[in-house]
């Protein structure tokens, strides 16, 4: 990956990592299907008389747009009160894996044996936050909020996939007309689910701060984030990207400490040293000549 490519996929995953805090300022005011919709809607609705649609099939802009307003539903309910915003990034990156696994399977990539070894590694730490999610004692997580992020996760990596299989197109273009499509399924689900009254009473009071995380999150988060990582998947193999990502905990655990006073106990930092070996074992192993 050229140098150029490294630092834009630094600068996504810096911005990735410290948006776990600013999705805490938002859930403070907002219901997360609501926070969920108007995140799509600023991120599509202000743009598509500006940016021309990319030359994919509409299948790709639809399917990328359903799994990426899935994700985000379920990050969005997880962290209402049942997971810790630097937690919500470890656990997020369980994409990597998922995403590789994905393409093993559907694409044939296969991955080296160190890089096994390094998945292998980096799941421990996944391993300790499930089993401290059992623990009442500590809010940082429950089942329920383990259950949304991974299911989350999930999403993300088909999302990958797609962005793979599009090639070289305009990725505004591509973030902004799919984004249309992540809102209306949100939409109806905000209204089922949390209800017309309370959304109606929401809106007129949600604060400038709350505003602002919704803005971060369309435009920052969706709209480069997205568009940048996407640009990135089309360009070079899953194997070197997706554990870029992995950079992000350092970043949402870091955040979230300064900003929100989250503990950064033992147990976790053991978990994101796990996760954070395994991106270093994965990282050599991605240099390494392959054997065919």
């Amino acid at each position: 990956m050229p140098l150029s490519h490294l630092l834009l996929a630094l600068a996504v995953v810096a911005v990735w990592g410290t948006n776990f805090v600013v999705i805490k300022v938002g859930l403070g005011e907002m219901p997360p299907l609501l926070f969920a919709t108007l995140r799509f809607a600023l991120s599509s609705l202000p743009l598509l008389l500006f940016v021309r649609r990319p030359a994919v099939a509409w299948r790709h802009l639809i399917g990328y747009g359903l799994f990426m307003g899935l994700q985000f539903a379920l990050l969005f309910l997880a962290m209402r009160q049942d997971l810790s915003p630097g937690l919500a990034s470890l656990l997020m990156q369980s994409q990597v894996f998922l995403t590789l696994l994905l393409v093993a399977v559907l694409q044939h990539e296969r991955m080296a044996l160190p890089q096994l070894a390094a998945l292998a590694i980096a799941t421990l730490g996944f391993v300790l936050i499930g089993w401290r999610s059992f623990d009442q004692s500590h809010a940082d997580v429950t089942p329920l909020g383990l259950t949304l992020a991974l299911g989350g996760a999930l999403s993300w990596a088909c999302a990958n996939l797609i962005s793979r299989s599009i090639g070289k197109v305009d990725m505004l273009g591509f973030m902004v007309w799919s984004s249309l499509f992540a809102m209306p399924p949100l939409l109806l689900c905000a209204l089922w689910i949390e209800g017309p009254a309370q959304l109606a009473a929401t809106l007129p009071h949600i604060s400038l701060a709350a505003w602002g995380a919704v803005l971060w999150q369309a435009a920052g988060n969706t709209l480069f984030g997205y568009g940048a990582w996407g640009w990135l998947l089309a360009r070079h193999p899953a194997a070197t990207v997706t554990p870029m990502a992995l950079l992000v905990p350092i970043f949402g655990m870091g955040a979230s400490s300064l900003l929100l006073g989250e503990e950064l106990q033992s147990w976790k930092l053991a978990a994101t040293a796990l996760v954070i070996g395994g991106l270093a074992l994965n990282v050599l192993a991605a240099r390494l000549p392959r054997k065919r």
